[in-house]
């Protein structure tokens, strides 16, 4: 196997002054020695992952990196840049870029590799050696963890100072133990310590007391031993961050004097920490920006809970936060608590109103299951049975195997049951999203209370707000560590649940009812013009995030109106032209590649090809890759043609009674040939803008290609990602 880096893969005079561009310049590199096989659609995978979120990093470093399929095997490239270049971080550009690229299918003990060069990033020693490397090949054999030939006074060549000839660079003669190693390899070993438990150890070497150890005085040493804490990291990628953090939060321990192990949970896989390494934690510290598997281990346990980056920027914080939580007795965490799935997609520092969007958006993405089948289910059992089908008796009563009206009236009432969860399930979710498992409970208790006062849509929204802060409030009372363990199975259920059903019951249900009731008049009242201009404003929200949470507020809407065994007219017309409207983008991209291929890359020619089904199935994201390769040029694009048909959907009176499915479920609308006719103009206007806007691009003065031939070379604010799911 071929070395990862080579002094062919790297740049010590890196002259690209944006990210794109040296992200370019170093995967041209990788390509010239057959490590990538597609530039553009390698590149293209390096930008989506780098939309997911900056990978600068405190002391000056970029760490671009992605899996991808055009990687033939692991591979890192170095670029050192005296000017700087901006990757995001806090404290200014990087001069020390590193691209990590890892094949689709890279196998545990690469990525091994590949996750410990970021631990060593944490270590000063090592990145102070890398910039005072004096040529490719010395910060070569740095990076790989080569130990330097010795001089002929015994000195490593090109170590660090410190280094003792012929051991690791950064291990130094005679210092203090522990001290960090820049070799590759040793931080392997020391990764894979973390993973089965080895913890940070105390300062200058001291070893902590086991549990129950007395001294020689008789004494109970475990009052003396060091606080302990377990620690989960992880990242979307699960290469880079996930393991700086897990070396920054082990640092850090060892700064305070804490007993600390880090369980990573990278894309090499994870092991498990020891169960009674867990038992024995006095806190516990989530850094991550993926879900944490296994979460309930850690569960009735003080916990700060964070997006990754906190981790590698502000580890001391997090030790000392984690530790006031215990001194407070505030228990958090995964079964007990308030940890929320949704906050740990960011930092602490989220705005109330964008935690609010992630609470409500988590409610609505486990809600739009049920009404993408229930909602099939019903349309179906009226195309069988006919329009009288809800008519029908129940089937346990009636039911003849060889009558198609029994059949319809079969799918209509499961799909009516799959409805009657909508509500519930809504306000269920957006509790947990608060306050984690203890929210399920009165969430679905407000979201069926809801139901039963007809408080509908609204009602499931206030419900699942109401019970996810009266969780929260119940686990900010410190509790006796005796009835830790029955708070989240008996106590935070049984008052949240009482507080939240008497709120809904006898102070705002009534309200919320009226409210429900005076939009559903409202839109019953649509017609004409005003009918035009509501189909023009969903168009521009299906389509201005594809996919994201604006585009999930206009869908929220549309459903919520036909959630119902018996929907309006207009519901079903508002739900007709939320659908036509998304998928518009990707079939208008699909259609600009096929017309004008000169225009775009061979990648996204290729997507063009799957974004003709993935817009036919009404798959908004089918036009992401497109959105995030030139946004200025396809999201306008895209809402225009979104607008148009939105509007012509409105006008020409179409209706859908299902809730998702394109053209597949065509037979299902109402004036089918004019919503077809309206989707067609709306792609064609989509296609058409795009490739006006991507033809003026590539004939304006001084400009050579278009910008989707060369992202690297469109200005910074161009490359800016659109917010997508």
């Amino acid at each position: 196997m071929s070395d990862m880096i080579t002094a062919d893969l790297v740049d010590l005079d890196l002259s690209a002054d944006t990210k794109e561009a040296a992200a370019r310049a170093l995967a041209e590199r990788m390509v010239a020695l057959g490590r990538v096989n597609d530039l553009d659609g390698f590149l293209a995978d390096v930008a989506a992952r780098e939309a997911q979120m900056p990978t600068g990093l405190d002391g000056g470093i970029g760490i671009p990196h992605c899996r991808s399929a055009h990687v033939t095997e692991p591979t890192l490239a170095f670029g050192r840049s005296a000017a700087g270049i901006d990757f995001g971080a806090a404290d200014g550009p990087a001069d020390l870029i590193f691209l990590i690229a890892a094949p689709a299918g890279a196998d545990d003990a690469h990525l091994t590799i590949l996750s410990s060069l970021a631990r060593q990033l944490m270590n000063a020693e090592f990145t102070d050696a890398l910039r005072a490397a004096g040529d490719a090949a010395a910060a070569a054999a740095l990076i790989r963890g080569d130990a330097p030939e010795a001089d002929a006074s015994g000195a490593s060549a090109g170590a660090p100072a410190g280094a003792s000839a012929g051991g690791p660079a950064g291990a130094s003669a005679g210092g203090p133990a522990g001290a960090p190693s820049s070799s590759v390899a040793v931080s392997a070993a020391a990764s894979a310590d973390t993973a089965t438990g080895t913890v940070a150890p105390a300062p200058d070497g001291a070893t902590a007391p086991a549990p129950g150890a007395t001294d020689a005085s008789g004494a109970d040493a475990a009052d003396a031993r060091p606080f302990r804490i377990v620690a989960v990291t992880s990242c979307p990628t699960g290469i880079a961050h996930t393991y700086m953090a897990a070396e920054s939060l082990e640092n850090a321990g060892r700064e305070a004097g804490v007993e600390l192990v880090v369980e990573t949970q990278g894309s090499a896989g994870f092991t498990r920490l020891d169960p009674a390494v867990i038992e024995a934690a006095d806190g516990v510290i989530f850094a991550h920006d993926v879900p944490v598997r296994d979460k309930d281990r850690f569960s009735g346990k003080p916990t700060v809970d964070v997006g990754v980056k906190a981790g590698i920027n502000r580890p001391a914080e997090l030790i000392t936060e984690v530790r006031g939580k215990a001194a407070r007795g505030e228990v958090t965490g995964a079964a007990g608590t308030g940890s929320t799935p949704v906050e740990r997609a960011g930092d602490a520092g989220d705005s109330y109103g964008t935690r609010l969007r992630k609470w409500l958006m988590t409610g609505v993405s486990y809600m739009v299951p049920f009404v993408a089948a229930g909602g099939l289910l019903i349309a179906l059992g009226f195309a069988i049975g006919g329009y009288q089908i809800n008519e029908a008796k129940p089937v346990m009563d009636h039911f003849d195997w060889g009558q198609v009206d029994s059949w319809g009236a079969l799918l209509f009432q499961i799909g009516g049951v799959a409805f009657g969860f909508l509500i519930p399930v809504l306000a269920g979710y957006i509790a947990y999203g608060m306050a984690d498992r203890p929210g399920l409970v009165p969430g679905f208790v407000g979201g069926m209370i809801s139901v039963n006062i007809a408080a509908g849509f609204l009602g499931g929204l206030v419900a699942g707000l109401l019970a996810g802060g009266v969780v929260l409030a119940i686990q900010k009372i410190k509790i006796p560590p005796v009835l830790r363990g029955i708070m989240p199975v008996v106590v935070i259920p049984l008052i949240s649940s009482i507080v939240v059903g008497f709120l809904m019951f006898i102070v705002i249900g009534k309200p919320i009812a009226n409210a429900q009731e005076a939009m559903t008049d409202w839109l019953n009242g649509l017609s004409g013009t005003n009918a035009i201009l509501l189909g023009i404003l969903l168009g521009l929200m299906m389509c201005f995030d594809l996919g994201g949470p604006v585009n999930k507020v206009a869908y929220a809407f549309a459903t919520a109106g036909i959630a119902v065994q018996d929907p309006s007219d207009s519901a079903m017309k508002v739900m007709a032209a939320v659908m036509a409207a998304g998928m518009v983008p990707p079939l208008g991209m699909a259609l600009a590649t096929t017309v004008r291929k000169k225009l775009f890359t061979e990648t996204e020619r290729e997507n063009g090809k799957a974004a003709w089904v993935l817009g036919a199935s009404f798959i908004s994201e089918g036009a992401i890759p497109f959105a995030a390769a030139d946004p200025l040029r396809v999201i306008p694009a895209s809402m225009a043609g979104g607008a148009v048909t939105g509007a012509l959907t409105m006008a020409f009176g179409s209706t859908l009674r299902a809730p998702h499915g394109g053209i597949w479920v065509t037979f299902l609308i109402g004036k089918p040939f004019l919503y077809l006719l309206a989707i067609a103009v709306g792609t064609a206007v989509t296609a058409g803008l795009v490739i006006l806007l991507k033809g003026l691009r590539k004939t304006a003065p001084g400009s050579a290609a278009p910008a989707s031939d060369d992202p690297a070379s469109a200005p910074a604010a161009e490359q800016k990602q659109p917010v997508a799911a």
